[in-house]
């Protein structure tokens, strides 16, 4: 798989199929450019399909950065400008949508359209978050998340099996494999401590308020929001129904039963969603 160098430190990237619009799918937390492995064929028979590892996630280097979301930001754009990609359709789930979304604000000129799933439509608060998810992700937030993300690899271990009901355990040691110490896993403690969550972190919400205005005001950009069945959290139906509801140019497609890690539990339904919105938009012409 082919490896860029970005600014001080690389991105190693999936890519399969040739074309001359780009479709580029973004993982989350705490994943990596595999969980697209059953979804890209449904787009590269006919296009070019790229995923990247975000850095210090998958096989991208590990540099000495915070991991907040403005670093992965920063490293994102470089991988962009280094493959010169352009009229880009971008794909993403959980923090991926989140960073899809926000390069998308920024590039309007090179984007063709945004599909999410997920992920972050707009911050949240405490109140909306499943009872156990605010739990886990308070006791991510203390000096306890230290112990859980990075000593027991609770993202891995148990975050991950759990949102992915059909991870086998060949998928799980991939996962695995980039995290073999507690420093390596400072990239996973840091993504829950980015939530915008009651207006903290003010920076990352700002990024979501700015974002939210530009899928609100670009009906040039076709979007497409993913629902899996009985969602909660940033999946809730109400969730997806303000998306459709007030961004522009918004369509929703159920995929199914699944969990948080729904490329894992539904990837040909994805896949195909992803694709008859490319056809329905003409975004690959």
């Amino acid at each position: 798989m082919p490896v860029i160098d970005v600014l001080d430190s690389y991105l190693h990237y999936t890519e399969l199929g040739a074309g001359p619009v780009p479709v580029v799918f973004l993982h989350g937390n705490p994943t990596s450019s595999y969980l697209w492995r059953r979804v890209i064929p449904h787009v590269s028979d006919r296009t070019r399909a790229l995923a990247p590892d975000l850095i210090g996630m998958g096989e991208s280097g590990k540099p000495e950065i915070g991991y907040r979301f403005a670093d992965h930001a920063r490293y994102l754009d470089a991988w962009f400008d280094a493959l010169r990609l352009d009229r880009a359709v971008l794909v993403g789930h959980d923090w991926g949508g989140a960073l899809a979304m926000d390069w998308a604000a920024r590039h309007p000129d090179r984007v063709r359209g945004v599909a999410v799933l997920e992920t972050f439509l707009r911050p949240l608060r405490w109140s909306e978050m499943p009872p156990q998810g605010a739990e886990l992700f308070r006791r991510f937030r203390s000096p306890e998340g230290e112990q859980a993300i990075l000593v027991e690899n609770m993202f891995i271990e148990f975050n991950l099996p759990f949102g992915a009901k059909s991870l086998t355990p060949a998928d799980l040691a991939v996962y695995r494999a980039p995290y073999p110490t507690p420093e390596s896993r400072r990239p996973m403690l840091a993504w829950p401590r980015e939530f915008p969550l009651d207006g903290e972190p003010a920076d990352v919400v700002a990024v979501i308020e700015d974002y939210d205005r530009w899928m609100a005001t670009s009906p040039e950009v076709p979007k497409l929001v993913m629902a899996v069945d009985d969602g909660v959290g940033l999946g809730s139906a109400e969730m997806v129904e303000w998306a459709v509801a007030t961004f522009a140019a918004a369509e929703s497609v159920g995929i199914g039963p699944a969990g948080h890690h729904a490329p894992e539990d539904r990837p040909d339904a994805i896949g195909a969603a992803v694709s008859d919105w490319l056809d329905k938009h003409g975004l690959l012409d």
